[in-house]
């Protein structure tokens, strides 16, 4: 960085120097006026560049917080999440967010006014007026806004985050719901007739995310060997309509071992699947999804959800998402005695620790079950 002194008459003396450029390229200098002798007015000099290279001395922007969002979504979230989750970040700042805090100077923003919002939001922030936000959602726009201004401080556009001293509200801890075995076996009795009933049974005894299911091609299942792999995920934005992109986690792609129910109708399935195609003159092919229209276009993921909202319904069980199928399927293997390892790996999840976490209901049967183990081995080993 470059600088000089400038007298000003009296000891005076006005110290000028650069500025890193702004993400906007322009040339940004600092001016301050400094009294003494011509060499304490180098050294502050000095002084003043160093600070101003570390990022201490930035001067205040005129960037407001809605301007800094806008440039945080375009040129940092965007080119480095999926399009879904590209959406709904700005679903959270453009509805949220920016009206609410967005007026406020970037360099002028406070915690205090980040700790008002969220706990006005948690009162009257639904956009309906009825109501207050979940201090779920509340705590998705505060890891949103704090992403944007962590990147701000990188722009050097601000000195610190001030979304470092806000507290966001905990999300109180909640129950995954699942169905019990009975349910379960309810459910898919009722959903038997319906076009969607292979995806509602592979998700059911898999585990998979309905994106997985939806992204699944023939190609990716092995009949003859019971097991399928998971290399592709489907997701539906309104920008970019349906596209596959690849899966959650490096863990996500993986190889899952599939039942002998499940085996028996994909078989049936496919072999429906190709006589349709016949019909409307087209091959069969190991790269149609394998659930799809007949002419091989992939289900949309809200017409699977609209379908299952409805079997549900019509079979009076605990009501659950498609999700819900999944966490069913988890829940079952723990209470069945299968290792943490196992569960997990065939979740896909990133390590066993989100297993157990997130199954932590399924987990006291597993404690109950291994005292009553050590009791009975105990007891034997004692009668020797």
């Amino acid at each position: 960085m470059k600088g000089h002194i400038q007298g000003r008459g009296d000891g005076r003396w006005l110290l000028k120097w650069d500025a890193p450029r702004g993400i906007d390229g322009k040339r940004r200098q600092r001016y301050k006026t400094f009294k003494g002798t011509k060499r304490e007015a180098e050294n502050a000099l000095a002084k003043c560049i160093a600070e101003t290279a570390g990022g201490l001395a930035i001067e205040p922007s005129k960037v407001t917080l809605k301007e800094c969002l806008n440039l945080w979504l375009t040129n940092a979230a965007q080119p480095r999440v999926s399009p879904k989750t590209f959406e709904r970040y700005t679903e959270y700042c453009e509805k949220h967010l920016s009206p609410n805090l967005g007026a406020i100077k970037l360099a002028k923003l406070r915690p205090i006014d980040i700790q008002e919002y969220e706990a006005t939001a948690l009162k009257s922030g639904r956009l309906n007026g009825k109501g207050g936000l979940s201090a779920r959602t509340v705590h998705h726009l505060h890891r949103v806004l704090f992403q944007a201004l962590k990147q701000a401080v990188r722009w050097q556009m601000i000195i610190r985050n001030p979304c470092e001293a806000v507290d966001p509200p905990r999300p109180p801890r909640r129950e995954v719901p699942h169905l019990t075995q009975e349910d379960l076996a309810i459910l898919l009795k009722a959903a038997r007739p319906s076009h969607f009933y292979p995806a509602i049974l592979l998700a059911a005894t898999t585990g998979l995310r309905r994106g997985e299911v939806l992204a699944l091609r023939w190609s990716d299942v092995d009949l003859d060997g019971a097991s399928l792999a998971v290399n592709l995920s489907l997701e539906e934005t309104r920008k970019d309509g349906i596209r596959t992109k690849a899966p959650k986690t490096a863990k996500s792609r993986r190889t899952i071992s599939l039942p002998a129910i499940t085996v028996e109708e994909l078989r049936r399935h496919k072999a429906q699947q190709g006589e349709e195609r016949l019909k409307l003159g087209l091959g069969r092919s190991e790269d149609v999804p394998v659930f799809s229209d007949p002419a091989g276009e992939p289900i949309r993921p809200r017409d699977l959800t609209k379908q299952f909202g409805r079997i549900v319904k019509m079979s009076k069980v605990r009501r659950i998402s498609f999700h819900g199928l999944r966490h069913t399927h988890l829940t079952h293997l723990l209470q069945a005695g299968i290792h943490p390892k196992i569960a997990s790996e065939r979740a896909g999840h990133s390590s066993v620790s989100i297993t157990l976490d997130v199954y932590s209901h399924a987990v006291p049967g597993l404690q109950a079950d291994a005292a009553l183990k050590v009791d009975q081995a105990l007891r034997a080993a004692l009668k020797d």
